[in-house]
């Protein structure tokens, strides 16, 4: 069952990952862009990060899907007992 936990833990990082630098560099640029343009408008920063998601999640999609499964697959056989 150790195994189980260290592999989730694995895994929500390897599929995380992406999402979370993507969206800490562009919300980094876009802070130092509203920072120097004075412009301090919510939706300037709200938009490129959906935006930027949603891509992410378009184009890594099947991976992420494939990644989970292989996951459930695992922790499944290995709750049941098996190899």
């Amino acid at each position: 069952m150790d195994w189980l936990v260290q592999e989730g833990v694995q895994v929500l990082a390897t599929v995380g990952a992406p999402f979370i630098l993507a969206l800490l560099g562009v919300g980094t640029l876009v802070g130092v862009l509203q920072a120097a343009t004075q412009i301090n408008d919510p939706a300037l920063g709200a938009v490129p990060r959906l935006a930027v998601a949603v891509g992410l999640a378009v184009g890594l999609g099947g991976w992420v899907a494939e990644q989970l499964a292989g996951f459930m697959s695992a922790s499944i056989g290995s709750i049941a007992g098996g190899p």
